[in-house]
């Protein structure tokens, strides 16, 4: 029976993929922490030259002009894993989840899920300016395509598990379930249907739930919450989202600047890593508090303990070697630096915002940064949400967040993350909307006038009358009919060509058999008909002529598979784009007349 056609398209597979989801966000959570422990670790080795998991920061250490040279070593460390391991290791992760699910199938090696999160561990441990959600979000992506890859699944539904361990990776880092599930959907899953939605929320919320076992409970930056905003700290907020947005615009030119600069060196990309790792090391001599993931730098700046001035140096030096060491192809993420650089542009303008106190203002700025830079201002709304508990501070989150993301899609064409994908000769469009093709159906488009062939009619009376070139008619099928009007088959040029072929074939003295054949239309039909009925959709009507390799589908009463109701083509089709168009391109008022958008009025 027909499914009945509903205000989503689901089915009971994705009971299925959600069971195979918990157990990837269970997964995931793991591969957070060895991602965190093994940042630690190298931490440890490059700096403080003991072998140990304890947390502990590389400004701690102490070495001089010696540290120069460690993050350089690390560069090289990674360009010889990338070149002789895997490339995909290069990056800063996001990119390649997305090009892995618009290009490759949602298919990931399995040594990338090794080599991905040891990379990242030494790039950032060795002093990189980079936090650790890119890496497990590719980590945890790799390994939802791999558990996918186990089972028999379609592309779309290893999409879903693969991005149900990129979010579920970030949720177990963060303890931010939420955002997690926003980044899928805003940055990753290229639609929002419930099929890819309660299997990658359901990844996000097992993760959540089991970070308090295995890293720690509560908020990763917990704060003193803010009283309920007043009107002029709002409006602050706007200028604040607009500088911040101006802010991701030149990280984003900055980190592809770099990238150009490295493609014009006379040197293998392999030796680039150890280039930018040379620059972080001499940016981190000069402020050593802009090495490594800066956590500690975040949490002052949510606390209020800063000195705005002081900050300056901090931004610019943490911006350089940032944006150098990721346009050099190391390992690495984008989202805590952004946080730092987003929450001391906060820091700085806060003694200018009336409205708010020292705290307030580098959360807003870092999550209008994030916002503008990645192009997601709800997932980095909730995302600083989620890292304080800071309710009352929402508003403002939202509204920074928000005229970030307004300034950076009208002067920016592309995220830097979109970008990376661009110049790898793939075009990506998020704009999220509902297919024109679902909102009409068959009988609103079908052409119900069909012209149909009687099934006696001899085969040259059918050429000649329905197919012939002088003839009237310029069709390329027709439905076939009994005397009593009843849908019998469709017949098409194909198939009488392919009658005329074997009947050639067949004649050893050479005489046309179309004239002496004793062939009916109705022996040209060799398939039982694919038909569509008029209530359903016409994306579904699309979807049975791309399966099936047609390009007209019969219509037929619901209730009455023998009763011809009508025909829709492939141009029938276009009417679903063209009350779009109409909808875009027409502007009127109560009086006077339509006109074109950017154009003349219309007679």
């Amino acid at each position: 029976m027909r499914r009945v056609r509903g205000d989503f398209t689901v089915e009971g597979r994705m009971v299925a993929i959600a069971a195979i989801a918990t157990g990837v966000g269970a997964l995931c959570s793991v591969a957070a922490v060895v991602l965190l422990r093994l940042i630690d670790l190298f931490t440890n080795l490059f700096y403080h030259g003991m072998l140990s998991f304890a947390h502990r920061i590389p400004a701690d250490a102490g070495l001089g002009g010696w540290s120069i040279l460690i993050p350089a070593a690390g560069g090289l460390i990674i360009g010889l894993m990338a070149r002789y391991g895997s490339e995909r290791i290069r990056g800063h992760g996001i990119p390649e989840a997305m090009e892995a699910i618009l290009i490759g199938k949602s298919r990931m090696q399995p040594k990338v899920a090794v080599l991905k999160p040891l990379s990242s561990a030494i790039s950032i441990g060795s002093g990189g300016p980079f936090g650790a959600e890119g890496p497990i979000i590719m980590t945890g992506g790799s390994l939802g395509s791999l558990v996918a890859q186990a089972f028999h699944l379609t592309s779309a539904e290893r999409k879903t598990l693969l991005v149900a361990g990129a979010a579920g990776g970030m949720s177990a880092t963060f303890a931010t379930p939420m955002a997690a599930v926003l980044l899928a959907v805003e940055l990753l899953l290229f639609e929002w249907k419930p099929r890819s939605l309660i299997p990658v929320a359901i990844a996000c919320f097992v993760a959540s739930l089991l970070r308090p076992f295995l890293l720690e409970a509560g908020p990763m930056f917990p704060v003193v919450a803010h009283a309920a905003l007043p009107t002029s700290a709002l409006l602050s907020a706007i200028l604040l989202g607009l500088l911040a947005g101006g802010l991701a615009t030149l990280l984003t030119a900055a980190v592809y600047t770099a990238e150009d600069a490295f493609h014009r060196l006379p040197i293998h990309w392999m030796w680039w890593p150890t280039i930018g790792g040379l620059a972080v090391g001499i940016g981190g001599w000069i402020r050593p508090h802009a090495l490594g993931v800066g956590y500690d730098i975040i949490g002052d700046l949510l606390n209020g303990r800063y000195v705005p001035t002081a900050l300056v140096g901090l931004i610019v030096v943490k911006g350089v070697i940032w944006a150098t060491s990721l346009g050099s192809g190391t390992s690495g993420g984008v989202l805590a630096p952004l946080l730092i650089l987003g929450g001391a542009l906060g820091a700085m303008a806060s003694p200018f915002l009336p409205g708010g106190d020292a705290a307030l203002w580098p959360l807003v700025g870092m999550s209008a940064t994030l916002g503008g830079t990645m192009r997601s201002p709800l997932t980095s709304t909730i995302f600083a949400l989620e890292l304080t508990h800071d309710m009352n501070a929402l508003p403002a989150l939202l509204i920074a967040s928000v005229m970030a993301h307004a300034l950076t899609v009208l002067v920016m064409k592309r995220s830097i993350l979109t970008e990376k994908v661009a110049r790898r000769g793939y075009h990506i469009t998020r704009e999220y909307a509902i297919d024109p093709l679902e909102r009409l159906s068959v009988g609103e488009v079908m052409t119900a006038d069909v012209v149909t062939v009687p099934a006696a009619m001899p085969l040259a009376q059918v050429l000649r009358e329905y197919f012939s070139t002088q003839g009237p008619r310029r069709h390329t099928g027709y439905p076939v009919v009994d005397r009593d009007g009843r849908f019998l088959g469709l017949i098409t040029r194909s198939s009488l060509l392919d009658h005329w072929l074997t009947g050639l074939g067949n004649t050893s003295d050479g005489i046309d058999p179309l004239g002496a054949s004793p062939i009916l239309a109705y022996d040209l039909i060799d398939s039982p008909p694919i038909v569509a009925v008029p209530d359903e959709s016409c994306r579904e009507a699309a979807e049975r002529m791309a399966a099936s390799g047609i390009k007209r589908l019969p219509v037929v009463a619901h209730d009455d598979p023998g009763r011809l109701v009508g025909i829709v083509v492939i141009g029938d089709l276009l009417k679903a784009r063209q009350r779009i168009v109409e909808e875009e391109g027409f502007r009127e008022r109560f009086f006077g007349k339509p006109r074109l958008a950017g154009g003349a009025a219309e007679a």
